[in-house]
């Protein structure tokens, strides 16, 4: 398995941030590399909740694992090429001045002999846009 991890700090309490992401549904309103998003699940936002993800001819399923209010949102990955075996995502959340610290940590397993490494590199370009997106869109908000 490789890793990955993509942060940058927001002008923005953690209580505003975690809002933009507890909206889990609604992440083609901030992501620009998501065309469209809707959930799978009925019933509020939480563990087991599942979205579709339309990211160019790609649908992914995004499924919640980890859901803590104001601090960590995990979910896996689904519906990636053939070659990736497991993916997943964690959003955390740490207070930091008037700011918060947000990290996003990737994980991705492949098939042999593929190199989960080269497939990270991917994933993690993917995800300095998503929190470079969600930076840009809690920002927007606040001013």
């Amino acid at each position: 398995m490789a890793t990955t991890a993509s942060g940058v700090t927001v002008p923005a309490p953690v209580e505003t941030v975690w809002a933009t992401l507890a909206r889990f549904a609604d992440i083609n309103r901030w992501a620009r590399a998501v065309d469209q998003s809707s959930l799978l699940t009925a019933g509020p936002p939480g563990t087991g909740t599942t979205r579709r993800v339309q990211v160019g001819r790609a649908a992914l399923r995004e499924t919640v694992d980890i859901w803590e209010p104001e601090r960590r949102l995990g979910y896996t990955i689904e519906g990636l090429p053939a070659v990736v075996t497991a993916a997943h995502n964690t959003w955390v959340l740490r207070p930091e001045g008037a700011g918060t610290a947000v990290e996003l940590t990737g994980e991705v397993e492949t098939r042999r002999p593929v190199p989960a490494r080269l497939v990270a590199v991917r994933l993690g370009r993917t995800n300095d846009q998503l929190v470079a997106d969600l930076a840009a869109c809690v920002a927007r908000r606040q001013a």
